[in-house]
């Protein structure tokens, strides 16, 4: 098995790095680097950017309007993409949503759909997670009761991520409660400015609504945004959850932080020895740095073996568990490099005529710490991921 880039590949490599250059601009990638938070019209015209490039939809079938590139190509474009501080692309529409429907979605679901994820007319999130049914999503309790030409649904969705910008939610429903849990579920499209339905921030430790809860009473939802068969729908959601677990590995993310948490461990703080020089902290610095080399080359493994026609299996659960791990390993270890400048609340000293405290990549370092010990969970936990890669690998 060859882990090197082919003469192409790295044409390719080459191609993306001057986009990204000439392309990407300062300020949204000054943002990304100083771990500022991005507004809606920062990601809205990064995929602006991308989708007149092409570059938007990049695993999507050219028929769809896609670039249709492989494997290779999407893990070189993220890697330097993250190594360029460039804004992540927000997955629910692009990455989730419409694998979805080119492969179980109706021609006309298609039609409609597809062209105005691409365009930005559409922002979609996910209607997964209820209380009480996070891990254990099959069972879910959000009802949907068809009474002619629609559902009527009733229930609640909880850690909707960006939600507070959508205008559409894909949702797991329960459309049959005689059954077994996962032969019950229905896969629904619904518009969020129907009547009846309430979305309530969830405020984190940031101070930021970046989840939700979605409130469902008596909404109507026309039968034709059933996607596929009713009582189908778990196939459809475990068919989305493999590209959303392997997506959450995250190698690039994981490298650019590396190389940012050893910039700021060989800089000099308030006059003192580089915090490189000490022993614990480079231990646990060259630890996490043999890790992330180790999925790295898992990665291309796995990826070399996509190029040849084999579908990921249980490689996505231990890409997800292994990257969340390291990208949380690497939050912690730059919150720690930072020390007392990683203010967990730093909107408060940015109020009013105060000034920021220490280097401006300090601030929102503990913020970032804590928002992403939520990368054990969310895409399946990682206590499920050990559960599916013990049965499979070792047949429990």
């Amino acid at each position: 098995m060859d882990l090197n880039y082919s003469p192409e590949e790295i044409a390719f490599r080459d191609e993306v790095r001057a986009f990204l250059r000439d392309d990407l601009p300062k300020e949204l990638s000054d943002k990304v680097r100083s771990g500022a938070e991005l507004g809606k019209a920062d990601i809205e015209r990064w995929h602006a950017i991308l989708n007149a490039r092409g570059w938007l939809a990049q695993n999507w079938p050219k028929k769809f309007g896609g670039a249709e590139w492989n494997a290779v190509q999407r893990h070189i474009f993220e890697e330097e993409a993250a190594m360029a501080n460039a804004p992540r692309i927000v997955p629910f529409g692009l990455g989730m949503l419409a694998p979805v429907l080119q492969k179980f979605g109706s021609k006309a679901q298609q039609d409609y759909y597809l062209p105005r994820i691409l365009n930005g007319d559409d922002w979609w999130c996910q209607g997964y997670s209820e209380p009480g049914a996070g891990s254990d999503l099959a069972s879910l309790k959000t009802r949907a009761v068809r009474e002619g030409d629609h559902y009527i649904v009733n229930g609640q969705k909880t850690w909707t991520t960006l939600g507070q910008h959508a205008n559409k939610i894909f949702c797991l429903v329960r459309t049959d409660p005689t059954v077994k849990q996962q032969e019950g579920i229905s896969f629904l499209l619904i518009d969020m400015d129907t009547p009846g339905i309430e979305v309530r921030p969830i405020i984190l430790l940031d101070g930021t609504p970046e989840v939700n809860e979605v409130f469902f009473n008596d909404v109507k939802v026309p039968v034709e945004n059933l996607v596929g068969e009713e009582n189908k729908g778990w196939t459809y959601a475990k068919y989305l959850l493999t590209h959303e677990r392997t997506n959450i590995a995250g190698v690039g993310f994981s490298q650019a932080g590396l190389d940012a948490v050893k910039r700021i461990a060989r800089a000099e703080m308030s006059g003192g020895r580089p915090l490189i020089e000490n022993p614990h902290f480079a231990a646990r610095l060259a630890k996490v740095e043999i890790d992330l080399m180790a999925m790295s080359t898992t990665n291309l493994r796995i990826i070399s073996q996509a190029a040849a026609g084999q579908a990921p299996g249980v490689e996505s659960s231990m890409l997800k568990v292994k990257g969340t791990i390291i990208r949380q390993e690497i939050n912690d270890l730059t919150r720690r490099a930072v020390g007392p400048y990683a203010m967990p609340f730093p909107s408060e000293t940015l109020e009013g005529n105060n000034d920021p405290v220490g280097p401006d990549y300090a601030g929102p370092q503990s913020a970032q710490y804590f928002n992403n010990r939520k990368l054990s969970i969310f895409g399946g936990s990682n206590e499920i991921q050990r559960g599916i890669i013990a049965k499979v690998r070792m047949g429990g």
